[in-house]
């Protein structure tokens, strides 16, 4: 069994057991997520499309960590005008513990 979420603007295909890596969330370590932006659930029975979401459905997760990701570096460049900037983007480690439908 598989589903469809979204997450900080972004979808993601998990499944029980399953870590991901989604937009930094305000839950400390330990504590429990309810994912209930379900997109489409796929099972024994078939799959389910949301229309936009699937109703009833939703995915429980553990938090395990929170982190901040690889730094990049943007660099604009013009005619007489240079800019350096780096960003390095927060996320939260989840373990996918259910998925309701």
């Amino acid at each position: 069994m598989y589903a469809i979420i979204e997450s900080g603007g972004k979808q993601y295909k998990v499944a029980e057991g399953d870590v991901l890596d989604v937009e930094l969330l305000p839950v400390e370590v330990g504590g429990t997520v309810e994912l209930d932006r379900v997109l489409m659930v796929s099972g024994d029975s078939g799959a389910t499309i949301g229309k936009p979401l699937v109703e009833g459905a939703k995915v429980t997760a553990t938090v395990k960590e929170h982190g901040r990701g690889k730094k990049i570096i943007v660099y604009k460049h013009k005619k007489n005008y240079k800019r350096k900037q780096g960003h390095r983007q927060g996320y939260t480690r989840l373990l996918v513990e259910k998925i309701e439908a």
